[in-house]
């Protein structure tokens, strides 16, 4: 705890995505919790009154509003809490119109310029904490503990939330086939409610019981047990890539451009980073903002290029340590 929020109660307003992990690991550094959708309350203005008072009742001192893209609906929930001191970035404007951004700023009564040196999110987050705290923060990893002995199977995340950041599905699918041929460990599928439908593919296009599908069938903490107890995980750019790094878990990250170097690859400095594959053309950095024209069932070409030979040809010596 530090000197400058020694005694001081914290409260969490945060992403229902991820309550689950977060009152598994955090329930001791918390007073209290609040999570939100937060692009459900652009069409409810009455539920966001409602945690807008909720949040002004509260009479908070100080809010830190650390995500350095900010959005409308998080800018005006900080400033609903009234708060004396609300501390955020200068930001950008990758959600939040400029228009509104300009009126936005005013919410804060202190916005942090993060130097253009620092582009990695987890040095962003770093930066801005010991921005608020004025003080060295000696962190250089990230940690969730998990209970593990030796480190088995093969987990393989092959949605990506959004369609169009995903690997092909059959490029996934003869993946896993080039996996079976080359090691007796277990391949399990897994993710959210929303890649049901390419779990379904994989298991329906390989022989019976060759990978154990969980897609859809575990909670975030469970998700986070089996990660950080398997020998490796295959994912596109998602939250299991950053789980694995936290657990210290040998991950394979198919990569776009859209964030490139903001979440992935990791720095230099972490040991357990991710090994990233990618095809990098002269558009990435694009926020996702694509320049080309794809139909709905086509992802980005920064994913499509990917081939399969240059993921196997990167699996396959995790395969064999």
């Amino acid at each position: 705890m530090s000197d400058a929020y020694k005694g001081y109660k914290i409260a969490l307003l945060g992403n229902i995505l991820w309550r689950d992990i977060a009152l598994k690991y955090d329930s001791n550094f918390v007073d209290e919790f609040l999570f939100i959708k937060p692009n459900d309350l652009y069409e409810a203005p009455l539920k966001t009154f409602k945690i807008g008072y909720r949040l002004f009742k509260n009479n908070y001192e100080v809010v830190l509003q650390p995500a350095y893209t900010r959005t409308f609906i998080t800018d005006g929930l900080a400033a609903l809490t009234a708060a004396k001191q609300i501390i955020g970035f200068e930001s950008n404007t990758e959600s939040i119109a400029i228009k509104y951004k300009t009126q936005t700023d005013r919410f804060y009564t202190r916005l942090l310029m993060l130097p253009p040196s620092i582009h990695f999110e987890f040095e962003r987050a770093k930066f801005f904490f010991e921005s608020v705290l004025n003080g060295n923060i000696p962190l250089n990893s990230t940690t969730i503990p998990v209970e593990n002995t030796e480190k088995n199977g093969i987990i393989i995340f092959p949605g990506a939330g959004v369609f169009k950041r995903e690997w092909e599905k059959e490029k996934f699918l003869a993946l896993i086939r080039l996996i079976k041929q080359h090691t007796s460990q277990q391949v399990y599928l897994a993710g959210g409610t929303g890649e049901v439908v390419i779990g379904d593919y994989l298991t329906a296009n390989l022989p019976p019981q060759s990978v154990i599908n969980l897609i859809g069938k575990s909670t975030l903490p469970q998700l986070t047990d089996l990660i950080g107890n398997a020998a490796l995980v295959i994912a596109n750019e998602t939250s299991a890539v950053h789980i694995a790094v936290a657990t210290k878990t040998k991950s394979v990250c198919i990569l776009g451009g859209g964030h490139f170097e903001r979440f992935t690859p990791y720095s230099q400095y972490f040991e357990n980073r991710p090994v990233c594959v990618y095809e990098k053309m002269e558009c990435y950095y694009c926020n996702w903002n694509c320049i080309f024209k794809t139909t709905e069932t086509e992802p980005y070409p920064c994913i499509s290029k990917v081939s399969l030979d240059s993921v196997w040809d990167t699996v396959m010596p995790l395969l064999q340590q």
